[in-house]
């Protein structure tokens, strides 16, 4: 039988993820941002707690779909939408983590090479476009975040 305190720990775990993940994106970045006069400096600072938080991502996915997996063999089909829910933060996690910011930051790389910030070389363009799909992938990440949240902390029985 599944114990409740199996339950809590996902829930927990859950929580914890999804709450950095909103605060990484939603409070540290645009705080970064408004305080730092420079914003190639803001960037470079913000792609490393967004790969850091991808990996994470992907990690934390893991187990709690490897937990819901369980739950579910156990018998509680509660956990089927789970399961759905945390495949797409996965997708999300590993599309960011290793095809969009290694993407970025091969442009950005290629820019302070030629002595220019990415905004002013020729790959402007290009990282503007996917800064803006990376933007929206964390975006659907966090609202699956928190409707994995939202199941998790809800009554099961």
């Amino acid at each position: 039988m599944l114990s409740l305190a199996t339950q809590r720990i996902f829930s927990l775990i859950a929580g914890l993820w999804v709450g950095g993940l909103l605060t990484i994106g939603f409070l540290v970045v645009p705080i970064l941002f408004s305080s730092l006069g420079d914003r190639q400096v803001a960037g470079m600072v913000a792609a490393n707690l967004f790969k850091s938080t991808a990996y994470i991502s992907v990690l934390t996915s893991i187990i709690l779909m490897l937990m819901a997996n369980h739950f579910v063999r156990l018998g509680r089909s509660y956990y089927r939408v789970s399961r759905w829910i945390l495949l797409g933060m996965l997708a999300c996690a590993i599309s960011a983590a290793f095809i969009i910011i290694p993407w970025m930051n091969s442009l950005r790389d290629q820019a302070l090479y030629l002595g220019l910030s990415v905004r002013e070389s020729t790959y402007a363009v290009l990282f503007s476009r996917l800064h803006g799909v990376s933007s929206a992938i964390y975006m659907l990440q966090a609202i699956l975040g928190i409707a994995l949240v939202w199941r998790a902390t809800k009554n099961a029985d």
